[in-house]
């Protein structure tokens, strides 16, 4: 998504008015969940996707419509039915989509998502907001705005803050939902909840991990003690590239939490062992360390030796990644970004 918002910050700098596409609610097996977008500019192409095939074609006909009236419309998707045999669709469920313009002339919506980037890059927390409008109801009122945590607002118009603290009371997880007060609904989306990858090692795996990492939106740094190694050229994706001095010092000045992930790749077995040494210190959310089990248990063996307790190993997802028979660099890459992704959904 931050490569989306990034996009948006560019056409609304650019002075270009385009439509946006999101979905709201999702029943059954429907290709994308709540949250998902597609903008589509004057010239029907496209950025990003709410599910592919005459789904979006349909979505981009009534792009075509809004761009002259200007309207926000929510319409509803039946993928099980008769429609859906017309669109191709045989994933089923149902879809409802709000289709709104965006217009560059607006200062507040340029505030608005050059926020949202900002708050991703600095792992800040914030909540964009979009009212949704009934049959009939002045839709001048009803555009997006941003939340912070301390409850302050980025273009709320007057009148719209007096839900803030409900909203935020409600808004829980890091998954865009749909909420209701006072008869009125919100499509309520937690920005900047995607976590941090850190990446020990910038060797071939790590190459192809980083670019993984990056597409699934999580913020990717990478680190490594050689210069030819950890350098910018190699990593064009990765959001930072640090030199280390020493792997010894593999933490300093790094800001880790519960929303870190640290994957040990390093290029033999003592560094990984001095890198995962320091990781068990830190109250990163994932921990993870490549390897076999015979070259595990042997730095589980000298860590207990220095101190380490069982419970401190335990929180070591090690092999890492899923058991998908991964061998080449891709499919180890692949393999643990599955992985990241189920810890991070809540399922690890």
């Amino acid at each position: 998504m931050k490569k989306l918002y990034q996009s948006i910050v560019k056409l609304l700098e650019n002075k270009e008015n385009f439509v946006q596409a999101t979905i709201l609610t999702q029943w059954g097996s429907s290709p994308r969940t709540a949250g998902a977008k597609m903008i589509i500019r004057s010239d029907q192409s496209i950025i990003g996707t709410i599910g592919g095939g005459l789904l979006e074609a349909r979505v981009q006909q009534m792009a075509a419509e809004i761009f002259e009236t200007k309207l926000a419309v929510t319409r509803e998707f039946d993928l099980t039915g008769d429609e859906a045999g017309q669109m191709d669709m045989i994933c089923g469920g149902r879809l409802e989509v709000l289709v709104e313009y965006l217009d560059a002339s607006d200062d507040r919506l340029l505030s608005i998502y050059q926020e949202i980037v900002a708050a991703v890059d600095k792992r800040k927390r914030v909540v964009l907001v979009t009212p949704l409008f009934t049959q009939g109801e002045d839709q001048s009122a009803n555009h997006s705005f941003l939340v912070r945590e301390d409850g302050s607002t980025t273009g709320a118009f007057r009148g719209l803050t007096r839900w803030v603290e409900k909203l935020l009371g409600q808004a829980k997880g890091r998954y865009p939902q749909m909420l209701q007060i006072e008869e009125k609904r919100f499509l309520v989306e937690p920005i900047s909840a995607y976590g941090t990858v850190y990446i020990f090692g910038a060797g071939h795996v790590s190459q192809k991990l980083a670019l993984l990492t990056s597409l699934v939106d999580f913020r990717t740094v990478v680190l490594d003690d050689r210069a030819e190694f950890a350098s910018r050229d190699r990593f064009t994706a990765a959001d930072q590239v640090i030199l280390l001095e020493s792997f010894h010092q593999s933490f300093k000045d790094l800001d880790i939490d519960q929303e870190s992930y640290v994957i040990i790749v390093t290029r033999g077995h003592a560094h990984d062992k001095t890198v995962l040494a320091q990781a068990l210190k830190t109250n990163a959310g994932y921990i993870g360390m490549i390897g076999s089990k015979r070259k595990r248990d042997t730095i589980y063996r000298a860590l207990r030796e220095e101190g380490f307790t069982d419970n401190d190993l335990r929180r070591v997802y090690s092999p890492i990644g899923l058991e998908i028979a991964a061998e080449t660099p891709e499919e180890i890459a692949v393999s643990i970004v599955g992985e990241l992704i189920k810890i991070r959904a809540g399922q690890g």
